[in-house]
């Protein structure tokens, strides 16, 4: 903060003489002039000096454009054109409550203006001075274990407000107390929609962004709340912090609140590296399990702190959105070698209630152990019971010991089913627009090949039906009284039921 003209006052001996001395007048420099009218180069908070030269006339218009202008406060220097400050000019400094100075003969003009300067220049070293220990506060709590948390804790006390972290959302992750976060989340919520919201009376906010455009902050400002938001992460934030207080940030303030946002960047990020790597050595020992080498994979977790389930243990496949969840619970990690699953070692107990808390399709392998035949098998049968999981019309979480009761169709991903379906029955479905072979071939299957009863449930004569079955062997090279070739076909047929292929007509233009 400036000097106060009180400061000014003691430091340099003058004599008031009208006005007061209101405490809180703030001089931000020292002007001197002896035009009639000074204000056209001035800013406002100023000391003006004068020994009078030109004063004349009407001091009452002279003062109120001074007082108009904001000045701090009149210097008057005697001695020179004036013995006294003229009566007048000190009636008018009263009526319009103007703070007039008497400066003495044997004070320079030149040594208030040094003294206003040297206590300007000492503010401003104590303001950096607070700032650079402010931001070593900040920086100490970093490297707390509480981290990210425990400087939006400690900025709260440097602001005298509260702070808030928010994710990527606008969700809240942590607040102090006393944090209002409401208009908060709200305003980032249009911003992340691309919808801006109208203004609301008395409030103005600065910085507006847009969809995939951020500000470098979000100032929001109302009746006795400030507060401002800044994005953590790049051009696309990957969270957001928010601070508040009653009074308006200085910029004192708003180099810690700088700083702050500097620490959790940084904090951010080493996180995101460090998850990175962790899942890569999960993904490493994962892949040595496999291998047979179960020693090694537990003295790579032991150097992260983490351990393997006791078996035997189940094995949960979701999809790679789902890591996040699934390894702040267990032993979770991306599919070695590429691909978008993720596998989680569960113990039988935590199964229910881990793959709930996914939110996501998960499949569930059968008890297994971390023998490598073993656990390759339950790797698979919980990828099958994923790509079962996410069928649209299906449950959420699928076991792969429920997938028998769906017959062997239920052992096939689905892309599997449709490509087999697709290619064993193109030649009937290309023939021409007889789809009456497919039906027929249906019907004559589901009647165990009984000619009579697979005719009447067509509505067609027995002959007319035999008819068809020769043409549906000739067409695909196939012998329909081979039990493996019925098998085979049976399984296109309920493949192509159950994951009917859907083509869309193009056209060109």
């Amino acid at each position: 903060m400036p000097p106060t003209l009180q400061t000014v006052v003691r430091r340099m001996g003058l004599r008031p003489l009208a006005g007061g001395l209101p405490p809180d007048t703030v001089v931000r420099w020292v002007a001197v002039s002896e035009l009639a009218d000074p204000t056209p180069y001035l800013e406002g908070d100023e000391l003006l000096l004068t020994t009078g030269l030109r004063l004349e006339g009407d001091l009452a218009g002279y003062v109120g454009r001074l007082v108009a202008r904001g000045v701090a406060g009149l210097g008057f220097g005697v001695g020179v054109s004036h013995a006294e400050v003229p009566p007048a000019l000190v009636e008018a400094a009263g009526r319009a409550g103007l703070p007039l100075l008497e400066v003495p003969r044997e004070t320079p003009f030149i040594a208030i203006g040094k003294a206003v300067s040297e206590l300007l220049a000492a503010e401003q070293y104590e303001e950096i001075t607070r700032a650079f220990a402010a931001q070593g506060r900040l920086t100490r709590a970093a490297l707390r274990p509480e981290g990210m948390h425990a400087v939006v804790d400690r900025l709260a006390k440097e602001v005298g407000g509260w702070a808030a972290l928010l994710d990527e959302t606008g969700a809240v992750r942590h607040a102090t107390r006393g944090a209002r976060t409401e208009g908060v989340t709200a305003e980032l919520g249009r911003l992340l929609t691309g919808h801006p919201r109208p203004f609301v009376a008395g409030e103005e906010r600065q910085g507006e962004g847009g969809r995939g455009r951020w500000p470098a902050s979000l100032a929001l400002s109302a009746p006795g709340e400030h507060i401002v938001v800044q994005p953590l992460g790049g051009a696309r934030p990957r969270g957001f912090f928010a601070v508040g207080a009653r009074e308006a940030f200085s910029p004192v303030t708003h180099t810690v609140i700088n700083a702050a946002g500097s620490l959790l960047t940084l904090a951010m990020e080493q996180g995101r590296t460090q998850a990175a790597a962790e899942r890569r050595v999960r993904s490493a020992a994962l892949d040595l399990l496999l291998s047979g080498a179960g020693q090694q994979a537990r003295d790579v977790l032991a150097a992260l702190g983490g351990r393997l389930p006791e078996p035997p243990l189940t094995v949960l496949a979701a999809r790679a959105d789902a890591l996040d969840v699934l390894e702040t619970r267990v032993f979770a990690a991306p599919e070695p070698h590429a691909g978008d699953v993720v596998f989680a070692l569960v113990p039988e107990a935590l199964v229910e209630e881990v793959a709930g808390e996914a939110d996501a399709p998960v499949g569930v392998s059968l008890p297994a152990t971390y023998d490598p035949a073993s656990l390759t098998t339950a790797l698979d049968q919980a990828r099958r019971a994923l790509a079962a999981a996410e069928h649209p019309t299906g449950p959420r979480v699928v076991r792969f010991g429920e997938l028998a009761g769906q017959g062997l169709l239920g052992l096939l991903d689905q892309a599997t089913a449709q490509a087999f379906a697709t290619a064993l029955l193109a030649p009937l479905t290309a023939y021409g627009s007889r789809a009456d072979l497919v039906e027929s071939l249906r019907a004559y299957l589901e009647s165990n090949g009984h000619w009579d009863a697979a005719a009447q449930r067509l509505g067609i004569h027995r002959h007319t039906l035999r008819y068809r079955m020769r043409r549906v062997g000739d067409l695909l090279g196939r012998d329909l009284d081979d039990p493996g070739v019925r098998a085979e076909l049976w399984l296109a047929l309920e493949a192509a039921r159950r994951y009917p292929v859907t083509s869309c007509a193009t056209g060109s233009s």
